[in-house]
């Protein structure tokens, strides 16, 4: 049945987005930065466009790997579900970005669920058309290892904070690593409660109960969905202590 789903999503329909997003997307997609506009016009003009909401799955863990995935706009969260269903998420990535890189080359299906955390507009190469791109552009590899080396380095993290940190750890260093992203001590958090939750392999009312207890202790205010980090030197104290 997910194979029948997956199938149907993969974009066929004309192109509906403006010009300028896709072609400032590939343009600023680190996998095709490189490349001179016409490449990346050429590449660019290969892809299907799919728009997503906010909750929609890209593709499921498991599902034949069809595809490249870059993501113009919004945000998608990258997850692997338990054999008991409890959900643990390995990353979250903005626009742009690109997306299931790997499978392409090792021909094994997508190791994890893509799901829209924000509305989404999305590019989809196929397989066999990236394939040859990387054929004509060997560049383009390099920057496929120089991603999964990367990806990798995060995953290696994620296993040693979930194995030594603890939640309050954990926590600091999300909204620290959210803090530099974002350029300020005002962060938006895009997750919810309980996706922070699954982030941190724990459940939303630990996540919720540390919040409330860094407000407390003067680190940070909450007001929704944003954070203001009022003692950035407490804070990262915090998430640097040892394991």
């Amino acid at each position: 049945m997910r194979y029948i789903e997956s199938r149907l999503r993969k974009p066929s329909e004309p192109p509906s987005a403006s010009p300028l997003l896709r072609r400032e997307t590939f343009a600023r997609t680190t996998l095709f930065a490189s490349l001179t506009p016409i490449e990346r016009q050429q590449i660019g003009s290969l892809a299907g466009e799919r728009r997503f909401e906010t909750g929609e799955i890209l593709f499921y863990e498991g599902d034949p790997a069809d595809g490249l995935w870059v993501i113009g706009e919004g945000a998608v969260k990258i997850a692997k579900l338990s054999p008991t269903g409890r959900e643990i998420m390995l990353t979250v990535l903005a626009a742009p970005e690109s997306v299931a890189e790997i499978p392409l080359f090792d021909g094994g299906p997508y190791p994890a669920t893509v799901t829209a955390i924000q509305p989404v507009t999305a590019y989809f190469l196929h397989k066999e058309d990236f394939r040859r791109f990387c054929e004509e552009h060997p560049q383009v590899p390099l920057k496929v290892l120089a991603i999964a080396g990367r990806r990798l380095r995060q995953l290696v993290q994620l296993v040693e904070l979930i194995t030594f940190g603890s939640v309050r750890q954990r926590l600091a260093q999300v909204l620290l690593q959210a803090a530099e992203e974002q350029g300020g001590d005002l962060v938006h958090v895009p997750l919810t409660h309980e996706e922070i939750a699954a982030r941190l392999g724990t459940v939303r009312e630990v996540v919720s109960r540390n919040l409330a207890r860094f407000q407390a202790e003067g680190f940070l205010r909450v007001v929704k969905r944003r954070v203001e980090i009022l003692d950035s030197g407490a804070l990262r104290r915090e998430a640097e202590t040892e394991f």
